[in-house]
């Protein structure tokens, strides 16, 4: 029981800093504070209140519209909220009330300001790599997860591989991209960051090919590849460990 009332608690605070996770995904690209103004729907401007953001249940009540206007909400808004949400208690269940828990979740909100910045604006901003490049930096001399050896290894290695892949196929990996995968790294090692661009090519790659097919990518036009970085890493994150064990049975 103690351990389901402190997972919803988790998922609940989850919630609530997805929905801040989006304000700082938005806004700080373009060099807006996260604090004020506040909240306002971009087509009536009305500044929204209390009881529109509440996270999810806004939404829902609202049927996914601008109370004002009637402006449909992007749902991506609720996604982050509740992807957030659970992200958060999937690493309670996983790794418990730890310091794995705290790096885990800190790489994970890391990840949705991503998600939500380079969909928007196909911008991974310098400023929150560096914010998070402290943050974990900060987190490695507290409460360390992994040696520092490991995390200087995984950060060169995030940067360089992602670099050389940049050069050798002319551009077909952003800057942005790279710096995140340098920062990743520090938080998740060598091992760690070599999941984590593989599962990340792997699942931008079918991507791009999908989206081809449907007409939503087109050859030769960039697509957003940090939410695909996101999906990979945290597939690294929860299930690296095991998929390498099993990788590594076959030799």
């Amino acid at each position: 029981m103690e351990a389901i009332l402190f997972s919803l608690f988790i998922f609940t605070y989850g919630l609530i800093c997805g929905s801040f996770f989006n304000v700082a995904g938005i806004r700080i690209p373009v060099g807006k504070s996260v604090i004020r103004p506040r909240s306002a729907c971009p087509v009536c401007k009305k500044t929204l209140s209390l009881f529109e953001l509440i996270p999810v249940i806004s939404y829902v009540l609202q049927r996914g519209k601008c109370r004002a206007c009637q402006t449909p909400i992007s749902p991506v808004y609720v996604q982050i909220e509740m992807l957030t949400g659970c992200l958060w208690v999937a690493a309670y269940w996983q790794f418990g009330f730890t310091k794995e828990w705290i790096a885990a979740i800190t790489l994970i909100s890391l990840l949705m300001i991503i998600i939500v910045s380079d969909f928007v604006y196909m911008i991974i901003p310098n400023s929150i790599l560096l914010y998070f490049f402290f943050v974990f930096i900060l987190e490695q001399a507290v409460i360390p997860v992994i040696p520092w050896q490991d995390a200087a290894f995984g950060f060169v290695s995030g940067f360089l591989l992602p670099l050389l892949v940049a050069i050798v196929s002319k551009g077909g990996m952003g800057a942005g991209d790279i710096k995140l995968f340098a920062v990743i790294g520090l938080s998740l090692g060598f091992t760690g960051f070599l999941l984590s661009f593989f599962f990340s090519v792997l699942f931008g790659t079918l991507a791009g090919i999908v989206g081809l097919m449907r007409g939503n990518v087109k050859k030769g036009v960039p697509f957003p590849f940090g939410p695909w970085i996101a999906a990979g890493t945290i597939t690294s994150l929860f299930i690296g460990e095991s998929f390498l064990v099993w990788y590594l049975s076959f030799y």
